[in-house]
């Protein structure tokens, strides 16, 4: 067993975080910053001092943990959120408060973003309330302070900035009438007793967790979040991540951009208007019928996971380019990644199009495309764009990635580890180059 890999075990003892899903370049790295804050002279001796340490351990578990979120993240699924809690509350009678739950909920831009979209689409404070978890205390510990800088409020409709928050000398703090519909606290999913003598929730908010899992440990967290989803319930989750969903039984609810499943068919609501929702919502597509779930390998290594989703690249949003003869490429490329994050489908794959019309094709244009085509559920044609994006580039790592977790989804984990390995040679001289 290399050093190394005594790293990469804890880590996935503890959080189920495989090595694979992140790049070995991200956990070495933690580790050498842990190695050198607590003056350990070497790999083994801070091998020694994280055994006997859970301050450390945990420390390490937050060096590995990089929180990358924002108010109103898929701005689709909160709208699609605030017309299915009308519903629900219909369906109740209004018996009692809906329960929402947030996990992992890193600094406390999720599980606010789900208050401020029911408490604008009119509900009343008794009828929801919202529970936020996250296995790092750090994190939680920040949510609580509710006090967020310029970089949680991204998109070109930041109106509830307006509504909910105050100025304040280090950021923005969000009102009280917010702060008491949420909950937090900190828990691992991995804990088998997690909210056990808990009743279900109506709506659970998971995305971007899966994806950093094996496949047994995928499977393990589904068995989880299934149990915590009322049966008439719906799981929002990650882009990139509605395939494994697909093979484990659950449904999208087909509303474009809102990457919502349920264990049925459920009819499709309108989009709310608000301040967060996209300016137009395309029609859904259709995914393909899901395929009876397989269970995990019994063999020592597990089949590669399904890698970690990176959508677009954090740019400051810039208007809508579509419109314009012979834009600047730079500018046009902005406008791309701008428009994907706020969940406007349609106007980005536009974009894509007069870009490529426009200009000389690029590997990012083709690699949008492809996660376009990927969250539509079109994953032959994310496939076409991915490999188009690599022939361009070859080492491009989110086309790498995202191209190995479409090709796991369809059986082919032989060609996903392929893809796997070259992603992680990748970041491995990228890494290396960074220290020159």
């Amino acid at each position: 067993m290399s050093s190394d890999q005594r790293f990469f075990d804890f880590l996935k003892d503890r959080i189920g975080l495989d090595v694979a899903s992140v790049g070995a370049a991200i956990i070495e790295r933690a580790v050498r910053q842990r190695t050198t804050a607590s003056k350990a002279l070497s790999a083994d001796e801070y091998w020694q001092t994280l055994q006997g340490s859970r301050d450390e351990q945990q420390a390490l578990i937050e060096a590995v943990i990089v929180p990358e979120t924002w108010f109103f993240r898929y701005p689709e699924s909160f709208a699609t959120l605030a017309k299915l809690a009308s519903k629900r509350l219909t369906e109740i009678n209004h018996m009692r408060a809906l329960r929402i739950l947030s996990l992992p909920c890193s600094t406390g831009e999720e599980p606010y973003s789900i208050a401020m979209a029911l408490l604008d689409a009119g509900l009343k404070p008794h009828q929801f309330k919202v529970e936020g978890m996250d296995v790092s205390p750090l994190s939680v510990e920040k949510a609580k302070r509710a006090v967020y800088g310029k970089n949680s409020f991204r998109g070109q409709d930041i109106a509830f900035r307006e509504r909910h928050f105050s100025a304040e000398d280090d950021g923005y703090k969000l009102s009280e009438r917010v702060l008491e519909q949420v909950r937090l606290q900190v828990a691992n999913l991995l804990d088998p007793t997690l909210l056990a003598n808990e009743p279900p929730y109506d709506f659970v908010f998971c995305r971007n967790l899966l994806i950093y899992f094996d496949q047994p440990t995928q499977q393990q967290v589904f068995e989880v979040l299934k149990r915590l989803t009322h049966v008439d319930g719906v799981l929002f989750i990650g882009p990139a991540e509605g395939s494994l969903l697909g093979r484990l039984g659950m449904r999208s609810i087909g509303i474009a951009q809102s990457f919502a499943f349920s264990r049925q068919s459920l009819a499709e609501p309108e989009p709310l208007p608000s301040a967060f929702a996209p300016t137009s919502t395309p029609l859904p597509t259709p995914l393909p019928t899901p395929q009876p779930v397989r269970q995990p390998p019994r063999s020592a290594a597990p089949s590669p996971p399904p890698v970690r989703s990176r959508p677009f690249a954090a740019v400051a949003p810039l208007a809508n380019t579509s419109t314009t003869a012979n834009p600047d490429a730079a500018a046009l490329l902005a406008s791309i990644a701008a428009l994907a994050n706020e969940g406007k489908s349609t106007e980005a794959r536009e974009a894509c199009e007069l870009y490529l019309r426009s200009h000389e094709p690029v590997a990012q244009v083709f690699y949008w495309l492809g996660l376009l085509s990927d969250v539509a559920g079109r994953a032959l044609e994310a496939q076409g764009f991915y490999r188009k994006a690599l022939y361009l580039e070859p080492q491009h790592p989110d086309a790498l990635m995202h191209l190995a977790a479409l090709l796991q989804s369809q059986g082919d984990t032989a060609g996903a580890r392929r893809l796997q390995e070259r992603a992680a040679r990748s970041e491995r001289a990228a890494d290396s180059e960074r220290k020159r």
